[in-house]
């Protein structure tokens, strides 16, 4: 085995399979040993307008991004193509809504990254986890947008065809290093910085992901109702003193 072939097997193979065991295993860990600091250590009490602005912005770009990596990595080519949607067709959709997802994404981003640095106290209450987690998650999208817009919209990269598969091996247990080694050098780095953000991501603010409040849906009716001023009059300690 060759030097190459020795890296390709290493970067596409056994590091993903390590990021997988960190990523379960330090989400174990952290809920085990951390459960109080399952949070997303908020910072509106410092600043809120550009919060109000900035978070919004992210947090439904990247659901858009998410869910049109869902489609596009884990639906393969020949399912859409028996739906009826042409490849063009969907070529013109992912194209058009990826577009929307990543502007809002980056725009909200870019936001929370300047509110963060400009504000002295959400500056000060930035932990280095923090910085490592943007730093990564900034580059994971960076290099996303850079491959579609170089590799795919003005190229002819089909990664439905190499990167998509290799994503789907990936879950059974059968990974093509070809795939990886053979695609484009921004889907290269997307994927590599994608595995990292992944490693990290237990021990970051990120593990509030998975701590969406479902219970809310199911949870009994809380209800409210005032004081009667009457009663509370009746009250002992509340008499009226005759003078």
């Amino acid at each position: 085995m060759n030097d190459a072939s020795t890296l390709d097997l290493l970067l596409w193979v056994v590091l993903p399979y390590m990021v997988l065991a960190v990523f379960v295993l330090g989400h174990i860990w952290r809920f085990r040993t951390d459960r109080f600091g399952w949070t997303t250590r908020s910072s509106q009490i410092y600043e809120s307008k550009l919060l109000s602005i900035g978070s919004p912005m992210f947090h439904f770009g990247i659901i858009g991004i998410f869910l049109g990596h869902v489609v596009g990595l884990g639906i393969p080519k020949s399912w859409t193509r028996f739906l009826g949607i042409s490849d063009h067709m969907y070529h013109l959709m992912a194209v058009i809504v990826g577009l929307a997802a990543a502007v809002a994404c980056v725009g909200g981003l870019l936001i929370l990254l300047y509110r963060r640095r400009t504000n002295t106290r959400v500056f000060g209450a930035t932990t280095v986890g923090d910085k490592i987690m943007y730093l990564l998650l900034s580059s994971t999208i960076l290099f996303g947008v850079l491959a579609t817009l170089v590799h795919t919209t003005f190229g002819d990269y089909d990664y439905r065809e190499g990167v998509s598969i290799w994503f789907r091996q990936f879950w059974t247990f059968q990974p093509s290093t070809a795939l990886m080694s053979e695609a484009p050098l921004f889907f290269q780095l997307h994927v590599l910085s994608a595995l990292l953000l992944f490693a990290v991501w237990p021990f970051t603010r990120l593990v509030h992901v998975f701590a969406a409040p479902v219970g809310y849906l199911t949870r009994p009716y809380i209800v409210y109702r005032s004081k009667d001023p009457r009663k509370e009059a009746e009250r002992r300690g509340w008499e009226k003193v005759k003078f």
